[in-house]
C-alpha cells in the first residue's frame, strides 16, 4: 500500500507584492506615529524651558509644532484609503525637512534680535535632521529614504546660504594663515562672523553617506521580505496542490521537514477499513451514483481520521488504510485509532454503508520510497499485515471492528475476547478482540 506524490510546476504570484505594499503602509504609519511623538517631545521641551528656566521662546514655535502635528495626523488617517496618493509621503518629508531648516534660517535665537543667526548652526546643529532620515526607513521605501536625505542636505545648505547672504562679513577656516597660533584660532572660531563652510560640508557629507547606507539596508530588507513572502506563498501553493493528491498532513510534513518522511521504524497503530458488500451495492447502481456516494463517504471518513491525528495512507477502492503515530506524532496512537473507528461507524450509519475495521498496533516501518522523479509514502510490516487480516476476519466472526491484543489493552470500551484465531497470511495464532 503506497501513496504517490505528484510533480508540481512553478507559478507566478502577486501575493508578495501585495504583502510588501501592506508592510510599507504599516511602516509609514509607524513613522508618522514616531514623528508625532518627536514633535510632541519638542513641544514639551520648549514649553518646559519656558516654564522652568524663564526662557521665553518665540510663540511661532508653538504654532509650527502644532501645524507639524496636525499634518502628521491627517496623513496617517488617509494612508491606505482611497484618498491616499503616492506623492503624499514625499511631500510630508519635504515639508518636515524644509520646516526644520527654515527654522535655523529665520527663527531668531534671542528675542532681543542682536544675536547673529549664524550662531544657530553652531549652538544646535544638523543632528536635528537625522531622525527624519531614520524614520523614513520605517516605510521600507529606499526612494523615500534617499528623497528625505536629499531634502535635508539641500534644505540645510539653503538655510545656511540664506543666513550667510545677510552677513556683512564672514570668516571661515580658510581665513587662518598657515602656522596660526592659539590666539588666531580663538579669534576666528569665536568670532560672531565665523560661518564654518567646511563644517557644513562635513555635516551634509556624513548625513548623505548615512542616508545611502540606510537606503541600501532598506533594499536588503525588502529583498529578505520578498524572499520570505515568496517562500511562504510557495509553501502554501505546494501544500494546496499536493494536498489534492496526498494526505494533507503528509504534504505539510514533506514541505516543513522532508527528512521526517525518511524510512524509519516507529510505534504506531494501523487502521484498515473496508465496505462490506460493496460489490453487490455497486452492481445495482450506475457507476456515476456509486462514485458520488463513495466519494462523499470516504471524504467523511478522512475527516474523522484527521480529527484524531491520523493520516490516511491510501484509499483502497472501497476502503482505506490509516496510521496513527507515523508520520505524525501521537501520544496515544491506540486510543486515537479506537476513537476514529467509532467515528467511522457513525459515518457509515449515516450513509447506509456497512463497514469492517481491523486495528493493530506495534512497530511500523514507514517512509517515502522510489526514485528521484517519483516518490511514494508507505507503511509496512507485520502490524500493517495484521490490521488488514483482522479487517478481513471480521467477516468470518461477524464483527464490525476487530482489534489485536496491543490495541485492546488500551481501549476504555467494552471488548469481546475470542479464542486465538488463525489469520490468513499470519504465522501462528493471534489473540483477537471485538469492539462492543
Amino acid at each position: 500500500m503506497s501513496l504517490t506524490a505528484t510533480t508540481l510546476t512553478d507559478g507566478k504570484t502577486t501575493e508578495d507584492a501585495d504583502r510588501l505594499a501592506q508592510a510599507e503602509r504599516q511602516g509609514l504609519r509607524l513613522a508618522i506615529i514616531c514623528r508625532t511623538v518627536a514633535v510632541g517631545a519638542a513641544f514639551l521641551w520648549v514649553g518646559g524651558t519656558w516654564a522652568f528656566s524663564g526662557f521665553y521662546p518665540n510663540p511661532w514655535i508653538f504654532v509650527g509644532l502644532g501645524a507639524f502635528t496636525a499634518i502628521g495626523i491627517v496623513h496617517a488617517s488617509v494612508i491606505g484609503t482611497r484618498f491616499d496618493r503616492w506623492w503624499m509621503k514625499y511631500a510630508i518629508y519635504l515639508v518636515d525637512a524644509t520646516g526644520i531648516c527654515m527654522t535655523f534660517a529665520f527663527f531668531p535665537i534671542s528675542s532681543s534680535g542682536d544675536v547673529p543667526q549664524i550662531l544657530a548652526f553652531r549652538a544646535y546643529g544638523i543632528y536635528y535632521l537625522f531622525p527624519l532620515v531614520a524614520m523614513a526607513t520605517l516605510s521600507l521605501s529606499p526612494r523615500l529614504v534617499l528623497w528625505t536625505g536629499t531634502a535635508v542636505v539641500v534644505g540645510w545648505w539653503a538655510a545656511f546660504l540664506i543666513v550667510v547672504s545677510g552677513m556683512e562679513r564672514t570668516l571661515s577656516w580658510g581665513d587662518l594663515t598657515p602656522g596660526a597660533g592659539f590666539d588666531a584660532y580663538v579669534g576666528v572660531f569665536l568670532s560672531p562672523d565665523f560661518v564654518g563652510r567646511g563644517n557644513r560640508v562635513e555635516e551634509t557629507g556624513f548625513l548623505f553617506i548615512a542616508t545611502a547606507i540606510l537606503a541600501l539596508a532598506v533594499v536588503r530588507a525588502r529583498r529578505v521580505f520578498r524572499a520570505q513572502v515568496k517562500a511562504q506563498a510557495e509553501r502554501e501553493r505546494v501544500a494546496a496542490t499536493l494536498g489534492r493528491y496526498v494526505p494533507e498532513a503528509i504534504a505539510k510534513r514533506l514541505i516543513d521537514d522532508p527528512s521526517a518522511l525518511a524510512p524509519q521504524e516507529r510505534h504506531a497503530a494501523i487502521l484498515v477499513m473496508d465496505i462490506a458488500g460493496f460489490t453487490a451495492y455497486s452492481t445495482s447502481r450506475s457507476p456515476t451514483e456509486v462514485i458520488e456516494q463513495l466519494n462523499g463517504f470516504l471524504a467523511g471518513c478522512a475527516d474523522v481520521i484527521a480529527r484524531h491525528d491520523g493520516v490516511v495512507i491510501q484509499f483502497t477502492g472501497d476502503g482505506l488504510m490509516a496510521s496513527f503515530g507515523t508520520p505524525i506524532d501521537s501520544t496515544a496512537p491506540e486510543q486515537a485509532a479506537i476513537a476514529a473507528s467509532r467515528g467511522l461507524l457513525s459515518v457509515a450509519e449515516r450513509t447506509d454503508f456497512s463497514i469492517r475495521i481491523g486495528l493493530a498496533a506495534g512497530t511500523v516501518a514507514s517512509g517515502s520510497i522510489g526514485s528521484s522523479n517519483r516518490q511514494a509514502f508507505t507503511v509496512y510490516g507485520d502490524t500493517v499485515n495484521r490490521a488488514a487480516r483482522l479487517e478481513a476476519h471480521g467477516k468470518v466472526l461477524g464483527k464490525a471492528v476487530l482489534l489485536d491484543e496491543a490495541v485492546a489493552a488500551h481501549t476504555g470500551w467494552d471488548t469481546e475476547r475470542f479464542s486465538a484465531q488463525e489469520l490468513r497470511g499470519i504465522t501462528g495464532k493471534v489473540e483477537v478482540f471485538a469492539l462492543a
